[in-house]
């Protein structure tokens, strides 16, 4: 039988989701733990894949597993697993469904603090350069990827993508003076490798007069890099949405919970 979960984790001891040979993974951490509790082994595919550092506020993966739950599963499981990752639910899915391929929306955040904040530290990055930024031209960088359809300018190199593609549905800055932070929104059907970190280093550039809104016109228009390009650090970033067809993720269908 296949099996849905929900869950969250704080990406920063990881080396990202998909399991590395030496470094730590989420995946691995889950598999571990799923297989011990389950007494079986069991490998665990996730909506896609978070980099190093990269946080997941809602993230969805899929297993299969012919056994019988034990009881409290939940809470057993969230006992074995370290503090930084939590199982939000599990719940029967068809047997053909699948936590990336069938995922419809996704949706980040890139959270930065204006002011140094120990409290934030981890999960926001602080930009000391506030006072230099032109907030309206930030927000002009970040509504022209809505006209574009292709996003070869902010994709990392050596990627295994198939297409440029991305159909972009949210890109906006929200800017909450009093809080002392500012927010990148961005949804799409689907990401590039480090796509939205280098979107976000774009419009800060914009916003800092570093680079021209013109420049990133044509860039986009050519399908071409930037020539100053920016990979912004990771711990700003969350992914804090998916959407399914069918609403699976939602569980508005059917399922049985555990």
């Amino acid at each position: 039988m296949r099996y849905f979960s929900e869950l969250a984790y704080l990406g920063t001891k990881y080396n990202g989701w998909q399991k590395q040979p030496y470094s730590p993974s989420v995946q691995q951490t889950i598999e571990q733990a799923f297989s011990t509790i389950l007494g079986t082994a069991i490998e665990v595919t996730g909506c896609g894949r978070t980099d190093t550092g990269v946080h997941a506020s809602q993230y969805f993966m899929h297993f299969d597993f012919e056994g019988k739950f034990p009881k409290e599963f939940l809470r057993r499981i969230n006992k074995l697993l370290p503090p930084d990752v939590a199982i939000r639910s599990v719940f029967e899915v068809a047997p053909d469904a699948h936590a990336r391929f069938d995922a419809v929306r996704r949706s980040y955040e890139y959270r930065i603090v204006l002011e140094k904040n120990p409290f934030q530290s981890g999960t926001a990055w602080h930009f000391p350069f506030f006072e230099k930024l032109d907030v309206e031209k930030t927000q002009q960088a970040a509504a022209l990827l809505l006209r574009y359809e292709e996003f070869q300018p902010f994709c990392k190199s050596h990627t295994d993508a198939k297409t440029m593609s991305c159909a972009l549905t949210r890109s906006e800055w929200v800017l909450d003076e009093a809080a002392k932070s500012m927010v990148f929104h961005i949804s799409a059907d689907r990401f590039l490798r480090g796509m939205v970190r280098l979107i976000v280093g774009m419009c800060l550039n914009v916003g800092l007069g570093k680079v021209e809104l013109d420049e990133v016109r044509e860039a986009l228009d050519r399908q071409i890099l930037l020539k100053k390009s920016w990979s912004v650090p990771p711990e700003g970033l969350f992914l804090t949405e998916v959407v399914y067809q069918l609403a699976v993720g939602r569980r508005q269908t059917a399922v049985t919970e555990i």
